[in-house]
C-alpha cells in the first residue's frame, strides 16, 4: 500500500473514534432536525464501509510511471521539509478531496453538514497534537512547511483559529495522484521556449541566482538552457490587477512539485510595482533564478544572489541560430542578411516562424524580402511612442548623389553589417562602457538628400527608421528631457531600428559659457548625450542644415560623415527625370536640359516643383507641359523668397501668367 494510502487509514482510525466519542456524549439523539446533519445511524452506515479511502496512483494522461507511482507523498514531504506530524495534517485536510465519505464524517465532528472539511481545531486532535501547543498551531499557520509552501490553505480567517477551515489546493491534490500538468493560475505566464544557448555555469543547490543580459530576452534563453527541466515563467504577461506574492507562491510550489528550479523576468515588470514584488520571488524556497537587464538591488531580496552578466549572442551564433531555426539549407549570405537585427533567440525563433509561414504561401521558399518583413515585425515597441516608424519604400537606384557620398553611405551599411566582427571578435574597441552602435552625421543644405539617404541605409539593412520627434523630446522641466532621450535610445537598443535625429543641431548644440541657469541646463543636456552616444548600442544617424553649430565632442564619436553637396546642372537633369514618374502623362517636348542649367534647385525644391506642376496639368485635363513645370518653378521661387529673372527663365519668362 501507498503511503498517502497508509495515512488515510490512519485518518480513518482516527475518524472512527472522534465519532465514537461524539455519540457517547451526544445529548439530543432525537432530535427532529437531524436532516439537517449527519445522525449516529448515519455515521455508523458510513463507518461501516470499509472501502479503501484511496485506490491505487494512476498517472495521468501522457505522464511517464515513474513519476506517478504511490511513493509521490514522501517524496513532496522531503522536498517541503515535512516531518511525520506534517504529513499527517496534510493527510487529513486531503481525505475529503480523496473520498466523499471524509465530506459527511467532519461535517458530523464538526456538528455543521456544512462545513465539510476538517477545521485547525479538528485536525490537530485527530493528529493527536495539542491545540493549547504553541508548536503544535504553528505546524497549520505560515511558519509552518505546510501553508508557507501553499500545501494547506487556512480559510475562513474571521473565525477563532480553532474553527479555520483547511483546504488542499487542487494542484497539490492532483499531484498527489499522479497528475502533472501546471497550476492554471500559472498558464498564462508560462514562457514559450526558445532556441536553446550554450549554457552557463550556474550554482547548483536551492539557490538565488540571477541573470543580467545586454540584449533582452538572452538571460531567459541562457537560463533555461541550463535548467531545460525548469518552471518558466514571463513576467511581462504579469496582469495588472494580479497580486505578485499569491503568483509567486503559486510558481515555488510548482517547482518544488516537480523538484526543479524557478526561472522568471524579466524583473523590471516586478520592480515597477516596488520592491516587495521581486521579494516574494526572490525569497522562496525553491531554486529560483531571475532574469532582466537592470542592476540588481539589495532590497530586492534577504539573500545575496549570484549575478552573471549574459553576454548578447555573437553574430555567428545569431547566425547559426537563424539557420537552424529556419531549418533550410546553409547560404552564405546568410550571417550578413541577419546581421543588422540584434535579436535574442526567441525573437530569431518567431521571426524564423514568420518567414516559413509566408513562405509556405508564396512557394515555399523563404526569400530575401519575406525574412526582412518578418525580421522588422519583430521590432515593433514602445519606441513609436516617442518617434514616428518609418518603412523604407526607396533603395539605391532612388539616390542622385556623388560618387563619393554613396561610397560613404555603402561603408556605413558596411559597418552595421561587420561590427559583430570588427568590434566584437576583434575587439577593436575594448574598454570604457563604449557600446558597440554605429552613428553618422549627414550634413548640407536643406533638400540635398540626407534623410532620403538615412531611409536607404535603413532599407538596405532591411530595418526600420523611426524619425526622433522633438516635440516628444524637449521638455520644459528640468531633467525630464535627458529621461525622454534615455528611453529613446534605450528601445532604439532593443529593436533593431535605425534612429534618425532630423535637425539634429537642436539637441547636440554646441555648450557655451554658464551665464545662467539656461545655459547650465542646457549644458547638462549636451553632456549626458555625449556620454549615452558612446554607450549606444543601435544605430543612428543625424542630419543638420549647420554642421559648425554641432559641439566637436559629439563629431569625435561619429563612425561616418556625410557632406551632401548642393547638384551641379548634370545631377540636377537627373533629378528631374526621377521626380517625373513614368505613370505621369508628358509632353514630348518638356525640356529638362534647360530646366537643369538654368535653375539652381536642391533635390527637396525639384521634387516639390514636379509635384506641384503634377497637379497644375491634372486640373487642366492634359498631359504634363513645360508651361506647368515653369509655373511650378515659379511657385517654388516664391516660397524661397527668390525673384524670377528673365535672365534664368528666358523665353519661359512670364509663362506663369498665361
Amino acid at each position: 500500500m501507498s503511503l498517502l494510502g497508509e495515512r488515510l487509514r490512519a485518518v480513518e482510525a482516527a475518524v472512527r473514534s472522534a465519532v465514537a466519542a461524539r455519540r457517547a456524549v451526544d445529548p439530543q439523539p432525537d432530535d427532529a432536525f437531524r436532516g439537517l446533519y449527519l445522525s449516529d445511524e448515519q455515521a455508523e452506515a458510513v463507518l461501516a464501509d470499509r472501502r479503501p479511502p484511496v485506490g491505487p496512483v494512476t498517472a495521468a494522461p501522457g505522464a511517464g510511471s515513474a513519476r506517478a507511482d504511490g511513493d509521490r507523498l514522501a517524496r513532496l514531504a522531503e522536498r517541503f521539509g515535512l516531518d511525520d506530524p506534517d504529513v499527517t495534517l496534510l493527510a487529513i485536510a486531503l481525505a475529503p478531496d480523496l473520498d466523499p465519505r471524509f465530506e459527511r464524517l467532519y461535517g458530523y465532528l464538526n456538528d455543521d453538514v456544512s462545513r465539510r472539511r476538517a477545521c485547525v481545531g479538528l485536525a490537530l486532535d485527530l493528529a493527536g497534537l495539542s491545540a493549547r501547543s504553541a508548536a503544535d498551531r504553528h505546524r497549520l499557520a505560515e511558519p509552518g512547511p505546510l501553508v508557507r509552501g501553499g500545501l494547506v490553505v487556512v480559510e475562513d480567517t474571521e473565525r477563532p483559529v480553532l474553527g479555520r477551515g483547511l483546504r488542499v489546493p487542487d494542484r497539490v491534490c492532483l499531484h498527489l495522484l499522479g497528475g502533472d500538468a501546471p497550476d492554471p493560475a500559472l498558464r498564462p505566464l508560462l514562457a514559450d521556449p526558445v532556441p536553446a544557448l550554450a549554457a552557463p555555469a550556474l550554482p547548483g543547490g536551492p539557490a538565488l541566482s540571477y541573470l543580467r543580459d545586454q540584449v533582452s530576452g538572452c538571460a531567459m534563453a541562457a537560463a533555461t538552457a541550463a535548467r531545460p527541466d525548469a518552471v518558466v515563467l514571463d513576467l511581462s504577461r504579469l496582469p495588472a490587477d494580479a497580486d505578485p506574492a499569491a503568483v509567486a507562491a503559486a510558481a515555488g510550489r510548482e517547482a518544488l512539485l516537480r523538484a526543479v528550479a524557478l526561472i522568471a523576468g524579466p524583473v523590471e515588470a516586478l520592480a515597477e510595482r516596488g520592491a516587495g514584488a521581486v521579494r516574494v520571488f526572490a525569497d522562496l524556497d525553491a531554486p529560483v533564478l531571475l532574469t532582466g537587464s537592470c542592476p540588481w538591488e539589495p532590497a530586492w531580496s534577504r539573500r545575496i544572489p549570484a549575478v552573471t552578466e549574459i553576454a548578447a549572442p555573437t553574430g555567428p551564433e545569431r547566425a547559426a541560430l537563424w539557420q537552424r531555426e529556419l531549418g533550410e539549407p546553409a547560404a552564405p549570405e546568410l550571417a550578413a542578411l541577419t546581421a543588422p537585427y540584434r535579436f535574442s533567440p526567441g525573437q530569431i525563433a518567431q521571426a524564423a516562424q514568420a518567414a516559413r509561414q509566408a513562405a509556405a504561401l508564396d512557394g515555399g521558399v523563404v526569400t530575401e524580402p519575406l525574412l526582412r518583413r518578418a525580421a522588422r515585425d519583430r521590432t515593433v515597441s514602445g519606441l513609436e511612442r516617442l518617434a514616428r516608424r518609418v518603412t523604407p519604400g526607396v533603395g539605391w537606384a532612388d539616390l542622385v548623389l556623388p560618387g563619393p557620398v554613396l561610397t560613404l553611405l555603402r561603408e556605413l551599411v558596411a559597418r552595421v553589417r561587420h561590427r559583430d566582427t570588427v568590434l566584437g571578435a576583434w575587439a577593436m574597441r575594448p574598454g570604457g562602457g563604449r557600446g558597440i552602435g554605429v552613428t553618422s552625421l549627414f550634413a548640407g543644405d536643406s533638400g540635398t538628400g540626407k534623410t532620403m539617404s538615412a531611409e536607404v541605409v535603413a532599407g538596405a539593412l532591411g530595418l526600420d527608421m523611426y524619425v526622433v520627434d522633438l516635440s516628444t523630446v524637449v521638455d520644459k522641466y528640468v531633467g525630464e528631457t535627458e529621461k525622454n532621450l534615455d528611453r529613446i535610445f534605450a528601445q532604439a537598443e532593443n529593436c533593431s531600428s535605425v534612429l534618425l535625429f532630423d535637425e539634429a543641431d537642436a539637441l547636440f548644440g554646441k555648450r557655451s559659457e554658464v551665464s545662467d541657469a539656461h545655459d547650465r541646463y542646457a549644458n547638462v543636456e549636451t553632456a549626458f548625450l555625449l556620454q549615452r552616444m558612446e554607450s549606444f548600442d543601435g544605430v543612428a544617424v543625424l542630419t543638420t542644415n549647420l554642421r559648425a553649430n554641432l559641439d566637436d565632442a559629439f563629431l569625435r564619436r561619429l563612425d561616418v560623415l556625410v557632406d551632401f553637396p548642393k547638384p551641379d546642372a548634370a545631377a540636377r537633369q537627373r533629378l528631374w527625370q526621377a521626380c517625373l514618374h513614368p505613370h505621369l502623362p508628358q509632353d514630348e517636348d518638356l525640356e529638362l536640359e534647360f530646366l537643369a542649367d538654368s535653375f539652381d534647385l536642391s533635390g527637396g525644391n525639384i521634387r516639390s516643383i514636379a509635384v506641384t506642376a503634377a497637379y497644375l496639368s491634372a486640373e487642366a485635363g492634359r498631359p504634363l507641359s513645360m508651361t506647368d513645370l515653369v509655373t511650378a518653378v515659379h511657385r517654388e521661387y516664391r516660397k524661397l523668397g527668390r525673384l524670377a529673372t528673365a535672365a534664368e527663365f528666358g523665353p519661359w519668362f512670364g509663362a506663369w501668367a498665361v
